[in-house]
């Protein structure tokens, strides 16, 4: 593995040695404490210092007598007593302290901040500009960082109010709005944790979220939301009291408000109060949860503190040449899940440290209006998930298939072009062809309207992996969509692209401030991608077993995902660790880039999952290119239009998957099969060959249960797929059993799913739709005997 220490604007790359001995130097250490004013003064012990010349952290200091930090004593008016110096880098106590990733130079050296100071700061730079926008009665209403600050400050006061105690939960569920901002900034003020909850968590999950992070109140946007928070109410001890912000009350109860009840219930708490609430507050403690999806187990909840959420800001805008709104203000749209770390980071914590104004999208953007935001906002920097950017260009690629035949020439050469020079660019070449200005000019800008990116600058992806095949589509309209990566643990972001610095298929080189290392490489440089930083979370709440399997013993995060760094300090994902499958002949098989790489040579396949765990063979589970409905995001029948174009282009008047599956399509199968063939070629041993193949009936989705939601995962990538199809929860050997059939049927040949068997009492259950939740997890539990659910 190659070692290089990169400049401080791309992070630094070590190998694991290098990584190993400048981690046992030893350091002065340093900790915080606050005056009667709140200002952060550096004193010692709470601070870990790098003292190694390369700026290289130092993660492990003396060892902690005790892993966790002592839980504090509250006072009579509930603030937390003044804790021993912290001596650990994490804790899984709400209340615990844990010593800051401090470096000697460098933006890893900046003083630490509390929310409350980095909010202070934004409203004296950027008091006048508009932060908030969004639209009431059809016109767009705005909030300067003054009025946005007021308001955290009286929601604030409101939650002493109604008793939020310090470190317990303020729960927030609902869509993105000015509301759901200033809750979370506010509870924050208040000594409170900011928690997110996924809109679409069921009641039981809304219940183990709010009773984990002791929950005082819950925040609710709507009557529908409610009524979760209701049906779970008397298993929530802590719970105080209920806000709905959304739209008017429908049946009055005690303890529940409206937003605007709630904003007036502070007015006679004084502002001294909350004042000495926030002098109490340190840099080095918790104030945020971000709960995983619970792919994996119980969801976990990652605690965040002051400094992870004042500095990674400033260190990813650093990296990603963000501008000071002095200088030219950043529009933003809000539209992604906020209980996510990704949406948090981009729309609260990035804006307000760089003076960005945030326009909030409609409640149904993701079901076709977000295009219609965009036109009208014209934002200047835009995140997307790879799922909405793969949707946009089947979209795209729809309308220009109707366009008139001189049309599709012109957009197919300007494309070619596009590409063409953009990859040039990305090598390093700086000349600008006479036929890109004209594509430019005939394509490119009116493409870039009619999506509502022609302001746009920078335009991201992340918290999933995205195809080769659209991150070249975007670049032929000279859209680069640059990746990033990183985790909920890693308080959202750890490497970046820009123009400057980008390549296909990688994720980007490590932020500012952020070391990366790659953790046990084998010969092709592929190991564990292990974080370091200011940026590392402080651990999970009660859980210190699975903070211990996340953070070794010399601090270093373990990612679980697999990857390598090339000689230019970019890195590269190349799978998960728990993905790797073992065949029967003790093989390790990758299966992300075979199945990549069959999705790239067959260009009508969605989704490939790679199965074979212990078996004696690999076989591949399909999915067609299929439209989906926008009501629900299930996936449907029909074929999306370029798939027809490319049937067509085959000889196949196939319209729908169901039309190829049932008859069997010659032309289609055949195309399949040379694209497997083609992939074979490539491997590196008959193991990793794909003997068997087999077409499902429809594509994955969270909605069917295959799926579990995006990024919601420890990493930020895919979560790994269901075991359980949703129906057949009740019975997990059950299911087993149908699962067990499924891959036998396909080992053997016979190409079918079996169906689901009858229960034991004979009671029967209507089968899956297809046997897509055979996936390579499922198979393992069936063939090992693994038989608990993740």
């Amino acid at each position: 593995m190659r070692c290089k220490a990169e400049p401080e604007h791309c992070g630094t790359m070590l190998c694991e040695a290098e990584a190993r001995s400048t981690l046992a130097d030893p350091v002065p250490m340093a900790y915080l404490s606050v005056d009667a004013q709140g200002s952060s003064e550096v004193s010692l012990d709470d601070i870990a210092i790098s003292s190694s010349a390369r700026a290289v952290e130092v993660c492990s200091m003396e060892p902690a007598q005790d892993p966790k930090t002592k839980r504090s004593q509250m006072n009579k008016i509930g603030l937390t007593s003044p804790l021993p110096p912290a001596s650990s880098m994490w804790t899984t106590e709400r209340d615990g302290e844990v010593k800051l990733r401090m470096d000697e130079e460098g933006i890893g050296s900046r003083t630490p901040k509390t929310v409350h100071d980095l909010f202070q700061e934004a409203v004296s730079k950027y008091s006048d500009y508009y932060a908030l926008a969004f639209k009431k009665n059809g016109q767009w209403v705005k909030l300067t960082y003054k009025m946005y600050y007021d308001k955290c400050w009286k929601a604030a006061k409101s939650f002493l109010k109604l008793g939020l105690e310090r470190f317990h939960g303020v729960c927030i569920l609902g869509f993105n709005s000015p509301e759901w901002f200033i809750a979370d900034i506010g509870a924050i003020f208040a000594g409170g944790l900011g928690v997110g909850i996924y809109t679409t968590n069921s009641p039981e999950a809304c219940h183990y979220v709010a009773e984990n992070c002791s929950a005082n109140i819950l925040v609710v946007e709507n009557h529908t939301q409610l009524q979760k928070i209701l049906e779970v109410e008397h298993k929530l001890p802590h719970m105080k009291a209920i806000i709905q912000y959304g739209e008017e009350i429908k049946e009055k109860r005690p303890n529940l408000y409206s937003w605007r009840e709630f904003l007036d219930l502070g007015e006679d708490v004084p502002d001294s109060q909350l004042r000495e609430v926030i002098e109490s507050q340190k840099p080095n403690q918790c104030c945020t949860l971000i709960y995983t999806s619970g792919t994996t187990g119980q969801p976990k909840g990652v605690m965040l503190s002051h400094d992870n959420l004042t500095w990674t800001p400033i260190a990813a805008g650093h990296s990603l040449m963000l501008l000071d709104a002095t200088k030219k203000q950043e529009l933003v749209v809000s539209y992604l899940p906020l209980s996510h770390i990704a949406a948090q980071m981009m729309d609260i914590w990035l804006s307000i440290t760089f003076g960005g104004q945030v326009f909030f999208a409609q409640p149904d953007a993701l079901k076709g209006t977000l295009v219609d935001t965009l036109r009208e906002v014209r934002p200047t920097a835009f995140l997307g998930v790879p799922r909405g950017v793969g949707k946009n260009r089947g979209k795209m690629k729809s309308i220009g298939a109707k366009s008139s035949t001189l049309r599709r020439k012109v957009a197919s050469w300007a494309k070619g072009v596009g590409l063409q020079t953009n990859l040039k660019w990305m090598n390093g070449y700086s000349e600008v062809p006479v036929n890109f200005r004209l594509a430019r000019h005939l394509v490119y800008k009116k493409v870039r309207k009619a999506i509502g990116l022609d302001r746009c600058t920078k335009c991201f992806t992340g918290a999933a992996p995205i195809s080769r095949e659209t991150l070249e589509f975007f670049l032929s309209l000279n859209i680069p969509v640059f990746e990033l990566y990183g985790m909920s643990e890693s308080s959202g972001p750890h490497t970046v692209s820009i123009t400057q610095a980008f390549r296909l298929t990688s994720c980007g080189k490590g932020m500012a401030g952020c070391r990366t290392l790659i953790h046990k490489p084998d010969a092709d440089g592929i190991g564990e991608i292990c974080f370091a930083g200011r940026h590392i979370f402080m651990g999970y709440l009660n859980m210190e077993e699975k903070t211990k399997e996340a953070i070794d013993e010399d601090g270093w995060l373990h990612s679980g995902d697999l990857g390598k760094c090339d000689k230019d300090g970019f890195i590269y994902i190349t799978g998960r660790i728990k993905e790797l499958i073992i065949t029967a002949g003790g093989e390790n098989v990758p299966p992300v880039p075979i199945e990549d790489a069959v999705k790239e040579a067959c260009p009508i396949i969605s989704n490939a999952m790679l199965v074979g765990d212990k078996a004696k063979f690999l076989a591949m589970l399909l999915t067609l290119k299929c439209t989906v409905n926008m009501e629900s995001g299930e996936p449907e029948d029909d074929l999306t239009a370029e798939t027809i174009e490319y049937c067509q282009k085959l000889g196949s008047k196939a319209t729908k998957a169901s039309e190829i599956i049932s008859s069997k399509d010659k032309v289609i199968y055949a195309a399949i099969q040379a694209a497997v063939s083609e992939v074979n070629k490539r491997a590196v041993s008959n193991a990793q060959k794909i003997q068997k193949w087999i077409i499902l009936e429809k594509d994955f989705s969270v909605g069917g249960g295959e799926l579990g939601e995006w990024g919601s995962g420890e990493t930020g990538r895919w979560s790994h797929l269901w075991v359980l199809d949703r129906q057949h929860k009740q019975s997990l050997e059950h299911t087993a059993l149908w699962l067990w059939r499924c891959c036998v049927s396909l080992w053997e040949g016979r190409m079918v799913c079996p169906g689901l068997p009858a229960l034991p009492d004979s009671t029967e259950l209507s089968g899956p739709r297809s046997c897509a939740v055979c996936c390579r997890v499922a198979v393992r539990f069936v063939f090992v005997g693994q038989w608990r659910c993740y």
